[in-house]
Order: C-alpha cells, then structure tokens, then sequence
C-alpha cells in the first residue's frame, strides 16, 4: 500500500513499488502519458516540468488525481519542478522540448532540442542513475542518441519511443482498407522517426496472414504513404504534434518494463553492428523490433528484410548517420 503525505498543500511520495518520472510534465503528451500510467495502478507518477510552468504542472497532477476518485486508481501523481524528486525513479520518459508546429519537420528540431535533451539527461544521470529511459522528443533517434551519450548508461537502458505510433499508425490505415478490426493486425516498421521509416510489408499480417495476400501492391503503398505522413498531418489539423496515440504508446511500453511482460515493440535502439538482419548498421540509434522487460530493451529481434526493404532501411540508416553526425555529443 503506497503512503502519501500533504505538506503546504504540495503531495509527495513517500514509499512505492514502483515509480515512473514523465519529465515535460506540463506539455500534451507527458500529461497524457502520467495519466494513463497512472490509470493502469502500475506505479506512482512524478510529472516534472520548468519553475515558469509550476502552477500548470501542479494543476494537472491534481487533475488527474481526483479523475483517480472517479476511476478507481489508487495510484498518485505528483506535479515537480526540482529533479530531485526523480530520484529512484525505475523509469524516466523524456517528454520534453520543442514541438513540431506546421510547416516543420522533425529534423528542424535538432539542435534546439539537442541543447534540452543534453541537461535533462545529466539531470537523470545524476538524480535517477538506475533507471531506464524512455526518449519521446523529436526528432526521436538523434535524441535517443543523445541521452545515451550523456547518461553514459548502457544500451538497454535507453529506449526511443517512435515505432509503436507508427505501428498503431500504420494498423489504423491497414484496418480501413482491409475492413478488419485493428487488434487483429500485426506490422513492423523499421528506420528512422520521420519521412524515411520504413513499413515492412513482409513482416506484417492479419491474423498470420501476409498482408501481401490481403492487399494489392498499389493500396499497401497507400497505407505505407499515409503512415510516413501522418505526423505532419496531424500537425497541420491541430497546430501542433499529436499526443494522445503517443501518451497511449509511452505507456505501454512503461508497463511492459515494470511488469516485466516481454512484449514486442518497433522502437528506437542503440546498434552495435552486431544484430543479425540489420546490415551492419552501427554506432546510430534507429527504429527496429525489441522485447521490453525488467531489464529494459532486453533484445533486438532479427528480421529477414527483402531487397527492396533493405535498400530502404539502408538509406534511412543513411539519413540518420547524417543526422548523428550533426550533433555536438557526436562531434565531442
């Protein structure tokens, strides 16, 4: 049973089987992400975000905790500003940064965003240094990077979140055409967060059945076309990223690791050049399928890509190794 105490009319934690810090608290997809943590009574949540946005921090976590009296979970969220309140966190989603408004793309957030990812994770490193990381901000791969290199912790323990919304994508379109229910399908997309992810029709089905036997070549790449466009649609419709698919996905892939459940991910990993299937692609952070679990990212799954897969995976792998190349933890 958790304790809480109320000092100033401030909450805090005092003890916790598990405990998750969503840093960028403040922003659409933290808060998303914090609530719906907590809505599954899997662990605590500490929402952290800037002193200048204090007062809205603190509004939503109280928010959230009385939609607990109304749905039934008995876990807390609490609203920050001082990273100290991090400390013991098992994971640490980085929410934070610049958010794509219309006209942009991901990559024109590099180096603002390099600058926010490089304090915050010195921040986790110091505060959190058992903990894994899940990377959210755009442009994904580059930030993944990033907070590795400045955490200094092993490659398992930092996560990019970005392939499960583009699956999550990806199905609703497939689902449309095929008329089926989206549950009943299963994709993979590899590469990088951005114009050059890669859907892998041939690692994707309904039911085990191949798509390629449910769809012609001309609607799959329909599909395929709408997913690698959808951010920057959906940026255009509401003047700002999305955040409710990706809240929905940071929290399946938190709850995955706290409860050890083993599930199977499209999400952003450090390669060694090591992984089989991959073309040797090393030393970038990038989109391919993982199993999380207690540990983290606890393996990378190989996959046999055709050709033509390949050639696009090699040119995102391309145009992310240009991407890296461009930052300052890369450049030393």
């Amino acid at each position: 049973m958790m304790i809480y105490t109320d000092l100033l009319g401030h909450l805090s934690l005092i003890d916790m089987k598990h405990k998750i810090s969503v840093i960028g608290g403040a922003g659409n997809v933290g808060s998303t992400a914090a609530i719906e943590i907590a809505r599954r009574d899997a662990a605590d949540v500490v929402m952290l975000d800037l002193e200048v946005v204090r007062d809205k921090t603190m509004g939503k976590a109280h928010d959230a905790n009385q939609a607990g009296s109304i749905l039934g979970y008995s876990t807390v969220i609490m609203g920050s500003s001082e990273y100290e309140d991090i400390k013991d966190s098992d994971v640490v989603v980085i929410t934070a940064g610049l958010p794509r408004k219309p006209g942009m793309s991901r990559d024109d957030l590099l180096e603002i965003n390099e600058k926010i990812i490089t304090e915050i994770s010195t921040n986790v490193a110091k505060y959190a240094p058992d903990s894994k990381v899940i990377v959210v901000t755009n442009p994904i791969d580059a930030m993944n990077y990033v907070a590795r290199k400045v955490t200094g912790f092993e490659n398992h323990r930092v996560i990019g979140m970005a392939g499960e919304l583009d699956t999550a994508r990806f199905r609703d379109f497939l689902s449309k055409k095929l008329n089926v229910a989206r549950k009943d399908i299963d994709v993979t997309i590899l590469g990088t967060h951005g114009d050059q992810m890669v859907p892998v029709p041939e690692a994707s089905s309904v039911r085990g059945i191949c798509i390629d036997n449910l769809l012609s070549a001309e609607d799959m790449e329909e599909c395929v076309q709408k997913t690698v466009s959808a951010g920057g649609d959906l940026t255009r419709m509401i003047g700002t990223s999305a955040w409710i698919a990706p809240g929905m996905a940071i929290a399946e892939m938190v709850t995955s690791i706290i409860l050890d459940q083993k599930r199977v991910f499209s999400a952003s990993a450090y390669l060694t050049g090591e992984e089989q299937g991959y073309g040797g692609a090393k030393d970038i952070c990038i989109g391919v399928p993982v199993v999380l679990g207690k540990d983290g990212l606890e393996r990378v799954l190989p996959i046999n890509m055709r050709p033509e897969t390949m050639e696009k995976f090699k040119a995102s792998v391309a145009k992310e190794i240009e991407k890296r190349n461009k930052l300052k933890v890369f450049k030393g």
